[in-house]
């Protein structure tokens, strides 16, 4: 899955990964994290999800990281927003208001750019990666984010072998290989959703859950 895959899916406009509304389970659990108003919030691979206005609406600053230009340039226009742009060795920076998307490769990110983040918002991101680059995810991007750093999860569940990624499933087992070293892990909910996915059922999926975690770096 190297960047072209990418790229040829928002060219395509395949982006059923894209939800028209921001996602209830944030809604529900997010205040549980009680960050401070001005906290950065870091979402990666975000595309030009409706949750990264959602996040700043709640007075925090966003910090985003996506592949796509095309998919920075559409969040911005279809939110009324003109950004200012600069560049830096992470990418080209896209700000507007409390919204800075990077257009870069998240796995580019380090220590530094990551230091002033308070919170890490992850819905689309690790389930959009096969398991070899989830474990380079978890360690090399999750790494960079400073200790006291807050996070929500959000996974999806289902027979593998029934469908081809992505989104892949990540059971709780593999959450709790990829983070339990350095985060305190506390399982927040579990939905069945697969009434509400008619791409999975029509796969042949029997089983589809979603499940949201709550992260807090050591």
């Amino acid at each position: 899955m190297d960047p072209a895959f990418w790229h040829q899916k928002w060219q395509a406009n395949q982006i059923g990964f894209h939800q028209d509304q921001v996602l209830p389970l944030l809604r529900k659990h997010w205040p549980a994290l009680a960050l401070p108003t001005g906290s950065q919030v870091f979402v990666p691979l975000c595309g030009k999800s409706l949750d990264l206005a959602w996040l700043a609406a709640q007075g925090h600053r966003v910090l985003g990281v996506e592949l796509s230009a095309l998919a920075i340039e559409q969040f911005f226009d279809e939110h009324d927003l003109v950004p200012r742009t600069h560049d830096s060795r992470y990418g080209t920076h896209f700000v507007a208001g409390d919204i800075e998307l990077i257009c870069g490769d998240a796995f580019a990110l380090d220590a530094q750019a990551l230091a002033g983040c308070a919170g890490v918002y992850d819905r689309a991101a690790l389930v959009a990666l096969p398991q070899a680059m989830r474990r380079r995810y978890a360690a090399q991007l999750y790494g960079a984010l400073p200790a006291a750093c807050q996070g929500l999860l959000v996974t999806l569940e289902y027979p593998q072998a029934q469908k081809a990624g992505p989104p892949f499933s990540v059971v709780p087992e593999e959450v709790d290989t990829l983070f339990a070293a350095q985060w305190h892990i506390d399982a927040l909910e579990r939905r069945d959703i697969l009434a509400h996915e008619p791409r999975f059922a029509a796969a042949g999926v029997s089983a589809l859950e979603t499940a949201v975690y709550r992260l807090l770096k050591r």
